[in-house]
């Protein structure tokens, strides 16, 4: 676990009062580790999520800490979030992350079935008295008012459940809730912004609006209609690291910090190679984009890149 501690506290709480539109990069598995987070942030990012993090796994095994938490000066303002079942589990994670982060997030919505067979992510939405119970213990645990405690979730079949599974939890003490605007059921169906509007209207806290925000528009027209305090991205910001600076698609500045940041940091060839798959993807023509992908040696991709023009 390679840390360091900014000397400014940067509080989420702060950017909700004081920005029109917060913008999230999403906690997303294998892709939102620290390279991607720094690149993120140079374009208009406020606020980057790790990866989900399985909390008993965290706690339990130093080899785990390390693969899984990664940070340095100017990762901030950040978020952990941890896939947790119960209250203890998430209060030992919180603790071991506080310093070196501005909150944590209890994944209440991940949908695959490994995630729920094991009494995480989206099986939680069904378990409220529980996830009370899980903010309850870290808010107790951390009595830092400006560290946050927020959850991650997809909508119930009836937004009836949602409106009172997240009442509960503004009850129990939550900073700010993140809605995927789906179901756990639903993949590729349209984002029910309708949804999210009645439950924003509905809190006290902020809420953040998550779910095909591919361009800046979509996150400006996403928070008109909802009423959101931010929107948080993933596919699109995987596709556009820039979007959130105006760009309709990844600028050659992007490519080229992406590439320098992933090299000092020691990023994997897998992991470089897989993040310009995605920025390339509705940039280069389909045959170009064939070869690019066959690549396995990062001096093929360099070589390529110094002959792309976008």
């Amino acid at each position: 676990m390679t840390c360091f501690e900014d000397s400014e506290n940067k509080s989420v709480i702060d950017l909700f009062e004081n920005k029109k539109l917060t913008t999230f990069c999403a906690p997303m598995v294998r892709y939102s580790k620290l390279p991607f987070r720094m690149l993120v942030r140079k374009y208009g990012c406020d606020v980057a999520f790790t990866p989900m993090i399985v909390s008993h796994s965290f706690i339990e095994s130093e080899k785990a800490r390390n693969c899984d938490f990664t940070t340095t000066i100017g990762d901030r303002p950040l978020i952990v979030q941890f896939a947790a079942r119960h209250g203890t589990e998430l209060a030992d994670a919180a603790e071991i992350v506080y310093r070196y982060s501005d909150g944590v997030d209890l994944n209440c919505g991940c949908p695959q079935r490994w995630a729920i067979s094991e009494g995480y992510g989206a099986c939680l939405l069904k378990k409220p008295d529980l996830v009370h119970d899980m903010i309850k213990q870290v808010r107790n645990r951390i009595a830092d008012t400006k560290y946050t405690v927020s959850l991650k979730i997809r909508l119930h079949d009836d937004i009836r459940e949602s409106v009172q599974f997240c009442r509960q939890a503004e009850q129990a003490g939550v900073s700010w809730i993140s809605i995927h605007g789906r179901t756990k059921s639903q993949r590729t169906e349209a984002v029910n912004q309708d949804a999210i509007k009645i439950i924003k209207e509905n809190l006290n806290i902020p809420v953040v609006g998550n779910g095909d925000i591919f361009h800046l528009k979509d996150a400006i027209s996403f928070q008109e209609f909802t009423g959101v305090d931010g929107v948080m991205s993933a596919r699109g910001l995987l596709q556009n690291p820039s979007l959130f600076s105006g760009t309709e698609i990844t600028s050659s500045s992007c490519i080229k910090d992406w590439i320098n940041l992933s090299i000092s940091f020691g990023t994997t060839f897998t992991n470089i190679h897989h993040h310009l798959m995605y920025m390339l993807g509705k940039v280069m023509p389909k045959s170009e984009r064939k070869l690019f992908n066959s690549y396995t040696s990062l001096a093929s991709v360099l070589d390529h890149l110094n002959e792309y023009t976008l």
